[in-house]
């Protein structure tokens, strides 16, 4: 039976699109495979690491009827990137292997039974579904992605919280050092639900989602979260555990205010970052009436100064901050100004869009 037959770009694509989370090497060794099923004229590709399934359905040719199997994910990917992209390629199934053909190559490829391949049983108390623009989550996505922990003991801060309330949708991530807020608006009203998705999820969706104006749908289970886009379903367990309360966080009220533009301070922090030592990311910050002066130093004496003139009126602060933290943040806003807000050199400071109330950074000083 002929299982797939299209050019080489069309399958390459299809199975990049769901290999992002298979891993070569794994206890379960059918893991490492991707499943192929065809049912009549169509054929679904599905892959798993057990806490995430990813499927796209594509029309790839081959002959209709009934077909399943599993087969080296990894390996596949890479005879069909040696190959032409306008390339013909025929896989057949035959004796319980797969026969890759392409031009005059040809691959005998092992395969395990699509019977032993685990797949992810789907919660059957999904909440409503609501959708988003995937430019729109992708956007969201970036803007809070950076401040997620990383393999933090707190398991919950891994990833990020998704709060659908009412026509909002709220995405939140902390490392404990930063928290990173933003939000959009959905087109109907949705009962309040919260998840928290998993970091790995997170990087594949981020990696998945186009700029298109295509929706995304989302449904939340106690357990698990289901997005649907295009041709693609893609189902995760979520991360257990309360969330921090994110509103506690968000300073209300600093006195003292700065607007200045992203891309000139943005420039002056990486400008300072050069004299930072990779133990100690340790960057000042002085305030006074009409100037920003951003000051680093290291362990062999060398100090950069940079300054910036704005427009300020407030208090003078001295006030020290880990410089990525600084830097990721403003890198993935994409507006001309932003917006400070500080209380003292002892207090978090709030980073925010200029007339947007839909993105909020909050970053803790440290003591230098």
């Amino acid at each position: 039976m002929i299982v797939l037959q299209a050019t080489q770009d069309r399958l390459l694509a299809a199975l990049q699109s769901v290999a992002g989370i298979v891993e070569r090497r794994h206890t379960l060794p059918v893991l490492a495979n991707v499943l192929i099923h065809r049912a009549g004229a169509a054929t679904q590709l599905t892959t798993s690491d057990l806490e995430i399934q990813i499927r796209t359905t594509a029309d790839l040719g081959g002959d209709d009827g009934q077909f399943a199997t599993t087969v080296g994910a990894r390996k596949l990917i890479d005879i069909l990137r040696t190959l032409p992209a306008d390339q013909k390629v025929t896989l057949e199934s035959a004796a319980g292997r797969l026969l890759l053909k392409a031009g005059k190559s040809r691959f005998t490829l092992q395969t395990l039974p699509a019977e032993d391949f685990p797949l992810v049983q789907e919660s059957p108390t999904f909440g409503p579904a609501f959708s988003v623009p995937q430019k729109v989550l992708k956007a969201l996505l970036g803007q809070v992605s950076f401040a997620m922990a990383v393999q933090d003991i707190r398991y919950y801060l891994n990833g990020i919280l998704f709060v659908a309330e009412g026509r909002t949708l709220t995405l939140v991530a902390t490392d404990g050092h930063r928290l990173a807020l933003a939000s959009a608006a959905l087109d109907g009203d949705v009962p309040k639900q919260e998840v928290i998705l998993p970091r790995k999820t997170v990087l594949e969706l981020q990696r998945l989602l186009s700029d298109q104006d295509g929706a995304i749908e989302m449904r939340f289970a106690a357990n698990q979260a289901k997005f649907s886009f295009g041709s693609m379903e893609f189902v995760t367990k979520l991360v257990e555990g309360k969330f921090p309360d994110y509103n506690r966080v968000i300073p209300r009220a600093h006195r003292n205010v700065i607007v200045l533009g992203r891309v000139p301070l943005l420039a002056s922090l990486q400008r300072a970052a050069i004299m930072t030592s990779e133990k100690f990311k340790g960057v000042r910050l002085h305030l006074e009436p009409g100037l920003l002066q951003v000051a680093a130093n290291n362990a062999d004496q060398e100090e950069a100064v940079d300054e910036l003139d704005i427009e300020y009126s407030g208090d003078v602060i001295d006030i020290g901050f880990n410089v990525s933290y600084l830097i990721e943040a403003l890198a993935n806003m994409g507006q001309d100004l932003v917006r400070i807000e500080l209380q003292d050199g002892n207090s978090s400071a709030l980073v925010t869009i200029p007339d947007d109330d839909r993105f909020k950074y909050v970053v803790m000083p440290m003591r230098i």
